[in-house]
């Protein structure tokens, strides 16, 4: 068993799909969220779509981090992962406008004090503001916050977000085919948009990342920041300590806590624009979260291969992890989006342009891979250090 299974987490999230196999899968089985006929308002021409995520354990290494150096800005990050794991995924059905966002915040008032919770709130908020910017406009609905101290033992951030869209205007990414290739947008760099380096580390995978990467004296300073039924061997086995320094190229010097942290990166503003002016060249959009570079498996048509051959060199945090970790290629690429964490499936002729429109935002793209006729479904990515066949 590999110590994320020894975690109680699952990259996979098997459980989770065998408990709602029976459920009905909407109008686009291999859409990237759950599409539903239009409900609110009887319009045969749209659709509803409401989807539920949020910033996941990556709220315990910011209660670390907190912690240690009394950054409570910190928060406003894990705000900003709360909303984009809701934002991005809505991205790959085509939905990038006139959004509602509910916030969920569970915590444990004994350890987490009101102005942390006005520093989630007001990031949600300064967030938004900074969306509006580039014509991506949330509506903040509120929602719940609730001190559920058996239940948690710091605080968890969720939300959920609501749209209603023109049916014509939907990604179901049913048009992937044989022939395709694949753009990916890079999570790591410095978006015009962002006011610092992101590492690119996302929201998930983040109870490897803290584990490994952090060190023992974390779980003894800290009881309230781990599942105490978890065997001590895979408890802050790493060598780090959050306030270590490391000097990122390009970008001068960071420490570990904020690489680990770097708020999830939107794609937000590159993505509506490609869907305004592109939109009948994308055959399909995948987000890398949850399974890393393995996702794409569940959204892809029968039959077809995906070769990812030419993926970004993993940044800097993620060959921490692995140097932490000693984790093999496989585990990694199936935890973590390991740089590359959006894919956009186009025509050949295309993608020069997307890359070009990518590129004007400083988000890194280039095409990583294609799309092959098969007997059988399968992604095969190619490494330096070899192939996996998944």
């Amino acid at each position: 068993m590999d110590l994320y299974s020894q975690r109680g987490v699952s990259a996979q999230k098997e459980d989770v799909h065998a408990a709602t196999k029976n459920l009905d899968k909407g109008l686009y089985p291999k859409a990237f969220c759950k599409i539903y006929k239009d409900v609110l308002c009887g319009n045969d021409d749209w659709v509803n779509v409401m989807h539920a995520d949020g910033a996941g354990t990556k709220s315990i290494l910011a209660y670390l981090y907190w912690k240690e150096t009394g950054d409570i800005s910190v928060w406003k990050g894990i705000a900003q992962d709360a909303v984009v794991m809701n934002l991005d995924d809505l991205l790959c059905v085509g939905i990038y406008d006139n959004l509602l966002f509910s916030s969920t915040i569970d915590r444990n008032k004994n350890v987490i004090p009101a102005d942390v919770l006005e520093a989630v709130i007001n990031g949600t908020q300064e967030f938004f503001d900074k969306l509006k910017e580039f014509g991506v406009n949330i509506t903040y609905m509120g929602g719940e916050t609730a001190d559920v101290g058996d239940v948690v033992r710091t605080i968890a951030v969720n939300g959920t977000m609501t749209a209603r869209w023109p049916k014509s205007k939907i990604i179901s990414n049913e048009k992937i085919k044989a022939g395709d290739v694949i753009v990916g947008l890079a999570g790591y760099g410095q978006a015009n948009y962002e006011s610092d380096y992101n590492s690119g580390i996302g929201s998930t995978g983040l109870t490897s990342a803290r584990h490994d990467m952090l060190h023992k004296t974390y779980g003894a300073r800290f009881h309230e920041s781990y599942d105490h039924s978890l065997d001590e061997k895979v408890v802050y086995i790493g060598p780090h300590r959050v306030e270590d320094e490391i000097d990122v190229e390009g970008y001068g010097k960071t420490n570990i806590g904020k690489l680990i942290l770097s708020p999830t990166r939107s794609f937000a503003p590159v993505i509506k624009e490609l869907l305004e002016n592109q939109f009948d060249s994308i055959h399909g959009l995948i987000h890398c979260s949850g399974g890393g570079q393995t996702k794409c498996l569940k959204y892809i048509p029968e039959n077809v291969r995906i070769v990812k051959d030419n993926l970004f060199e993993p940044p800097v945090i993620f060959k921490l992890i692995q140097q932490a970790s000693k984790a093999s290629d496989r585990e990694m690429y199936q935890v973590f989006n390991m740089g590359t964490r959006l894919e956009i499936y186009t025509n050949e002729k295309d993608a020069d342009k997307m890359i070009s429109i990518s590129k004007g935002f400083a988000v890194d793209a280039r095409v990583i891979g294609r799309v092959e006729a098969s007997t059988k479904t399968e992604l095969v990515i190619k490494l330096p250090s070899g192939e996996l066949v998944f």
